[in-house]
């Protein structure tokens, strides 16, 4: 009997969860259709800890967990970010990177800042870099 009342509560409790909404099964969807869209073609390399700073400049979100970094046509470098980038993909926020020297490495924060009052609401640490390049390019 002292089993069956915890038992209980833990099925009534689940029994209230919802499923996921369609918006968000469709919101997902689009995110990895933008994520397929940047690496058609292209095939996965060894992950890299380090890109040039220059590189943030040509940042594509695609989602708040990842990040990709765009190399003329024939390469891109995905990154899954450590912990999630709160509200990343709104268009009020940006993400801003304080690398340390010329290098944006994995283990960088990266701050989550609202455009608009200019504070930070967020923020996440890079992960690995991992290189999608086209298939008979020269690098």
């Amino acid at each position: 009997m002292r089993y069956l009342v915890p038992l209980l509560v833990g099925l009534a409790v689940s029994s209230c969860t919802a499923a996921p909404p369609a918006e968000t099964s469709a919101y997902a969807a689009r995110q990895q259709a933008k994520l397929a869209a940047l690496t058609a073609g292209k095939v996965a390399g060894a992950p890299v800890s380090c890109l040039p700073a220059y590189r943030q400049n040509d940042m594509i979100t695609i989602d708040e967990n990842t990040i990709a970094f765009r190399e003329g046509r024939s390469r891109v470098y995905v990154n899954h970010l450590n912990g999630s980038c709160n509200n990343l993909e709104s268009g009020h926020y940006a993400l801003v990177t304080h690398p340390l020297g010329s290098q944006l490495c994995r283990g960088d924060i990266a701050q989550v800042v609202d455009l608009m009052n200019h504070i930070t609401v967020g923020s996440c640490v890079m992960g690995d870099f991992v290189p999608y390049t086209m298939a008979g390019a020269r690098y």
